[in-house]
């Protein structure tokens, strides 16, 4: 069989599946913005659900908006300090995330280097078709779950279900 015979069955198709979660409000507690690893909570269930979804062979990637950044109230250091932390708060319960995704920009930002209309930042669908391809993630065979409509219009728009 050459490719152009191979087109079409499937054999090249990303293999996958996964779960692309919102961060504030869907696996913490939304606070507004989370500026501080003191101000870390962890949802009540949200462990136990990620490992119920890892369990059942989902890829548990986070997709989350950090606008915070563009706005100049924390670094993106801190930020990924902050995901890092809540990392390790979610394995001490067992649960163990693949991969985190986020967009640090904002049109109307103060910081110039984020201050831009992007395609990452959800609604858009940038930011679960980046992870997607860096995991092998068939699109149509995952969800995207998230606590607003533009999680869930994000999620419509990269394929996956919601």
């Amino acid at each position: 069989m050459d490719l152009e015979e191979m087109e079409g069955t499937g054999v090249n198709e990303p293999t996958n599946r996964a779960v692309f979660l919102d961060r504030d409000g869907t696996i913490v507690e939304d606070v507004g913005y989370l500026r501080a690893t003191d101000d870390i909570r962890i949802l009540p269930g949200a462990a136990e659900a990620l490992t119920r979804l890892k369990e059942a062979g989902f890829l548990l990637l986070i997709v989350t908006n950090q606008s915070a950044v563009a706005r100049g109230w924390l670094t993106e250091d801190a930020m990924l300090e902050i995901e890092r932390e809540i990392e390790r708060l979610l394995e001490r319960e067992g649960a163990v995330v693949d991969g985190f995704y986020y967009c640090p920009h904002l049109p109307e930002g103060t910081v110039s280097r984020y201050a831009r209309v992007c395609g990452c930042r959800k609604p858009q669908p940038g930011l679960l078709e980046r992870a997607a391809r860096g995991w092998d993630v068939n699109l149509a065979r995952s969800y995207a779950v998230g606590d607003s409509e533009r999680d869930v219009e994000a999620g419509r728009r990269a394929g996956c279900r919601t």
